[in-house]
């Protein structure tokens, strides 16, 4: 959690030095890191109240625009959330594996750098050009064998962007 003074230490750092990069939002480091290094983002959306929803998961993703940019299906709790105006979601960076388990669930995801961020759905062909050649560098081994139905996807309709802007 960002506290009063971590947040005024990391602004007096920012204003220090002229060369780090200014955010409209309060991102901690350790956060910034884990999106620029990570291969997973753990995902949750955060209901009317505030809380955390049922559904987490491990996904893909690219950090573009300060934003965590992933692909999904609509019908996928992702997106479907949004589109009933649950756009409020947490974000922790990291590999910690999967979450779902045969035998009960892995929440060591939990450990990493987190924020809450506001979820908008996106067709922006643009941005999932550049989302398909981060995953190619990202994923080198694992992304050949999702490139065609991905592509295949976002031209049918059958899949969306999820934009998650840090707050």
């Amino acid at each position: 959690m960002l506290t009063r003074r971590r947040f005024a230490q990391i602004a007096t750092v920012t204003a220090l030095v002229p060369s780090l990069p200014r955010f409209s939002y309060a991102l901690t480091r350790e956060a910034l890191a884990a999106l620029e290094s990570s291969g997973l983002a753990y995902i949750s959306p955060l209901r009317s109240d505030g809380s955390e929803s049922k559904c987490h998961g491990e996904i893909w993703f690219s950090w573009l625009d300060e934003k965590v940019v992933v692909i999904t299906a609509p019908k996928r709790w992702r997106a479907s959330a949004v589109s009933k105006g649950l756009d409020k979601a947490r974000i922790w960076a990291g590999d910690h594996g999967r979450r779902d388990r045969i035998i009960g669930s892995n929440e060591t995801f939990r450990k990493a750098p987190h924020f809450d961020a506001k979820a908008v759905l996106s067709k922006d062909r643009g941005l999932f050009d550049r989302l398909m050649k981060d995953f190619t560098r990202k994923y080198p081994k694992e992304f050949p064998k999702w490139d065609q139905k991905m592509h295949d996807g976002f031209a049918s309709g059958d899949r969306v962007l999820a934009l998650y802007t840090p707050l």
